[in-house]
């Protein structure tokens, strides 16, 4: 009788520690597929291969959602003036949330030719997104600049929690940005975002608003590494990290939102077995 009051007692304390909202049901993993890619069942063969062979999920589980060309051009149109028709919406991406103590990017190289995973890493770190582990890949090649209102739409379906449009913007518009620079300078796309991800760090900690501090920031980095890019170039990106600046409130609202929820949609260091185990230790130790 002692021993059956101990167990009972035991799970009564583990009922209170497991989070509020806690379950076996929560779904971390999501994916989105580029318009084209769904549509054509070789494609999202291919591209669901990708993503089993490199995560190593089972995506019978997963939700999945569909990246339109018309999502895209509500934020490409603003700040580049490129339209994309249905059949160029490619990339896609895959969300894992059990593995959240860092934000990882994995890019499949061999599709993926212009943006990289620091490149995507940078400009989720700017929208305030610090967790997860992301997988991109494309059925044939494409620039992957798609692929970020992708791995954004799935964030929102993982935390239920939205993104501010213009933190979005904020954070495409450097995705585009990098994208546009690679494309006309031919400067090595990793080199460029270490020297975009050096210059905000030194923008945010000074607090930095005003432009032409950016660009005067942005050569002293150009010059010191020694990367060739154009004034034009320069100026472009002190735009794209000045609208970063201006959005920060924006963003600080969103983390505040989804404080705490990776952790709580990831592992949380409960599953059944250790709880039983622990049940087992409260009895056999009586």
């Amino acid at each position: 009788m002692r021993k059956i009051t101990i167990a009972i007692l035991a799970l009564i304390v583990i009922a209170m520690l497991i989070p509020v909202g806690f379950s076996g049901e929560v779904n971390s993993v999501v994916v989105t597929y580029g318009e084209a890619t769904h549509t054509d069942s070789n494609y999202k063969a291919n591209v669901d291969n990708f993503f089993k062979n490199q995560a190593n999920v089972d995506l019978n589980n997963a939700e999945s959602k569909i990246i339109s060309a018309d999502e895209v051009n509500q934020i490409s149109t603003g700040i580049t003036g490129k339209t994309y028709t249905s059949d160029q919406i490619l990339s896609s991406a895959l969300l894992d949330l059990n593995d959240n103590d860092n934000l990882e990017v994995s890019v499949d190289k061999s599709k993926i030719t212009t943006i990289t995973g620091d490149m995507y890493i940078s400009a989720l770190k700017s929208a305030g997104i610090t967790a997860g582990h992301v997988y991109v890949t494309s059925p044939v090649e494409a620039t992957g600049e798609s692929a970020l209102a992708g791995i954004m739409n799935s964030y929102e379906a993982a935390t239920d929690v939205e993104i501010p449009e213009s933190v979005k913007e904020a954070a495409s518009d450097e995705i585009y940005t990098q994208a546009e620079i690679v494309d006309n300078s031919g400067v090595d796309a990793d080199k460029l975002s270490k020297l975009v991800d050096d210059v905000k760090q030194e923008v945010s900690s000074d607090n930095v608003t005003d432009h032409d501090t950016i660009v005067n920031i942005i050569n002293n980095h150009v010059q010191n590494n020694n990367v060739n890019i154009t004034n034009t170039d320069i100026e472009n990106l002190a735009d794209s990290i000045e609208q970063v600046q201006n959005v920060q409130g924006d963003v600080n609202y969103y983390k505040e939102q989804v404080s705490g929820l990776f952790n709580e949609t990831g592992n949380s260091g409960f599953s059944l077995d250790s709880i039983f185990d622990m049940i087992k230790s409260f009895i056999n130790g009586i």
